[in-house]
């Protein structure tokens, strides 16, 4: 929460690149503190270092959406926008097989499991100064538009990138007519309030859908169902996460933003329903542990098809370089926090209502579902100063349009 609150403080004086290099820092020194914590037999260094790599988490997940939607072209920018959510997922896998007693995740190996954090840090050290900068970042916050022309040159393998730098200059000169926008302005201004609002909302509805209730207690759930082997379960999860990841990938630029993340609310909501009636009855009828079994994996899948990965690189394609770091940092937050306190609550609601706690997150499906379909607009093949423009144009007057009506006429055309 603190470090996603704080992208903006980095990015808009380092540039985007270069803050992803320095926080590197922070995961090689909570590998440190982590891997040599049960040798110094201190928890405080234990704690102190899932701290750290804490606020790098916050940190890295504001950076990477923004700098690979600002490199990317228009074309492509949601499917390798999805790449940042398959890098997590991949992660989450390797972490669960070798989090297993069998490899690492025991009482001699922990603390070197902890510490292999270092390792992407370092790839990333040594393939990040291969990348270019941010030419959004050089042209736009830097006026260098010289070294913004050459970058785009290498990103785009071509010499003509006329289209590209007229984009960014239109949007250079759309950012000069306005005043420095902070995170108190995202909320005041009538031209921001409706694009904040659906970002946070979209960050919400990811961490707030039950995912993560999932994952954190995905074991002791398959136990309940009456799994036998509850952990090679939950690593089949994680294969599900990481397959349907790529799925969305490719499918991300046909059926656009808003059309993939209301099949997967959809989707979630049903096999969240599917999870509560097998759950229910698995003592009456002991084969609902097969159904159990589906409706997870089902949840997974539909998870990685809109919510997981959808709603990291939209925060970025809804917002003009001069208010995107802040809004990047407050739905970083919001993201966080929902996180943190469905992580912190779910085993006591759980307690609480036993086999129906997937109720709660089948009603806030629905919920995020509707916000969807009439506040969310579909953003593919557009630039990010076409969908500025778009909530400019709106303002407050029109905040009560559809997202068709409000885009139109690109809007209903580009969905599928």
């Amino acid at each position: 929460m603190i470090g996603s609150f704080s992208v903006g403080l980095f990015v808009n004086r380092f540039g985007r690149r270069n803050s992803m290099l320095m926080m590197n820092l922070l995961a090689f020194v909570s590998s440190v503190l982590m891997g040599f914590s049960k040798l110094a037999k201190s928890f405080e260094m234990l704690i102190l270092g899932r701290f750290i790599i804490g606020v790098y988490c916050g940190l890295t997940t504001g950076f990477v959406p923004m700098y690979v939607g600002e490199v990317s072209p228009t074309a492509l920018r949601g499917a390798l926008g999805t790449l940042h959510q398959l890098g997590i997922v991949v992660g989450i896998l390797i972490a669960q097989v070798f989090g297993l007693d069998s490899i690492m995740g025991n009482e001699d190996l922990w603390p070197l499991l902890l510490s292999v954090i270092f390792i992407p840090a370092l790839l990333q050290c040594v393939l990040l100064p291969l990348c270019p900068e941010s030419p959004r970042f050089l042209l736009i916050n830097r006026n260098e538009e010289n070294r913004a022309k050459s970058v785009l040159k290498k990103l785009r393998g071509t010499a003509d990138v006329t289209r590209d730098l007229q984009e960014m200059k239109e949007e250079s000169r759309q950012m000069m007519r306005e005043k420095k926008v902070t995170i108190l302005e995202l909320f005041r201004s009538p031209a921001y309030r409706q694009p904040i609002l659906i970002a946070v909302v979209l960050q919400l509805s990811q961490q707030l859908s039950g995912i993560n209730a999932v994952f954190y207690y995905s074991t002791s759930i398959f136990e309940k169902a009456g799994v036998q082997q509850p952990v090679y379960a939950t690593i089949g999860s994680g294969i599900v996460n990481t397959a349907f990841t790529v799925v969305s990938l490719f499918v991300v630029e046909r059926a656009g933003r808003r059309t993939l993340h209301l099949i997967g609310l959809a989707g979630m909501a049903g096999c969240a329903v599917l999870m509560t009636i097998a759950l229910a009855l698995l003592e009456q009828l002991p084969w609902m542990s097969y159904l159990s079994i589906v409706a997870i994996f089902g949840f997974v899948a539909f998870f990685e098809v809109g919510p997981g990965p959808i709603p990291w690189f939209i925060v970025a394609e809804l917002f003009s370089q001069g208010p995107r770091p802040a809004a990047i940092a407050v739905a970083g937050f919001s993201n966080w926090t929902s996180n943190f306190i469905v992580g912190m609550c779910f085993q006591y609601v759980e307690q609480l209502c036993g086999p129906y706690v997937f109720i709660i997150f089948t009603v806030l499906l629905v919920l995020f579902f509707i916000f969807t379909y009439f506040k969310v607009p579909e953003t593919k093949g557009r630039t990010f100063d076409e969908i500025a423009s778009g909530f400019r144009q709106g303002g407050a007057s029109q905040s009560d349009k559809t997202p068709e009506e409000l885009f139109h006429p690109l809007g209903a055309d580009s969905q599928v």
